[in-house]
């Protein structure tokens, strides 16, 4: 194996592959990122423009000490808002079984950062459904923070005990996916008892 397989590990509760590609020897698959709200930040900062440009063009004109010099604020906040859509946006994962090959690569992108991790058919020792407990961060009033919740996930374990997330989500969705993989490792497909629908 090489890679870590902790920059794997989703940082939200699912993820969502789709298949990319299909073929006898080659799957691929792939998840596109936060897709909401990368568009929900775009389409803010583009309203903003309206505010902003005028903003932009009077300090321009009479710098930091006419009337919008005190407005700073709006073209900065427009700044930030479109560079963390286009980061948002930029985000791919991408799973390429590969039975030529014989290897599991997992690619992870966004600007200017590009993560692989490779595993070797020999090295997997099974491929599971089980579920992950999953911490949520988020606290309501009078709450405890980091309650952790079950979420279905498909793993893959390698000889030595590391073990590798490929796919989160529904269980039906993942036990199909499971089983395409499986095939092509040569694998079965092993359910957890929890996890059983």
């Amino acid at each position: 194996m090489e890679g870590n397989p902790a920059e794997f590990e989703a940082l939200g509760n699912r993820l969502g592959f789709t298949i990319a590609r299909e073929q006898d020897q080659r799957l691929e698959l792939t998840w596109r990122g936060p897709r909401f709200p990368a568009f929900l930040c775009l389409g803010i900062a583009l309203l903003l423009l309206g505010v902003t440009l005028p903003i932009v063009e009077a300090i321009r004109l009479r710098g930091f000490t006419g009337p919008a010099g005190s407005l700073w604020y709006f073209p900065v906040m427009n700044l930030i808002l479109l560079g963390i859509s286009l980061y948002l946006l930029s985000q791919k994962r991408t799973i390429v079984i590969d039975g030529s090959s014989r290897a599991i690569s997992l690619i992870r992108r966004s600007i200017g950062r590009q993560i692989l991790l490779t595993v070797d058919f020999a090295e997997i020792e099974s491929l599971k459904l089980q579920f992950d407990q999953v911490y949520s961060g988020f606290a309501v009033a009078g709450s405890s923070a980091a309650q952790s919740f079950p979420v279905p996930s498909l793993r893959v374990t390698v000889k030595g005990g590391a073990s590798v997330l490929l796919d989160r989500g529904g269980l039906k969705r993942l036990e199909a996916l499971g089983r395409r993989i499986g095939e092509r490792i040569n694998r079965p497909l092993e359910v957890e008892a929890n996890a059983a629908p």
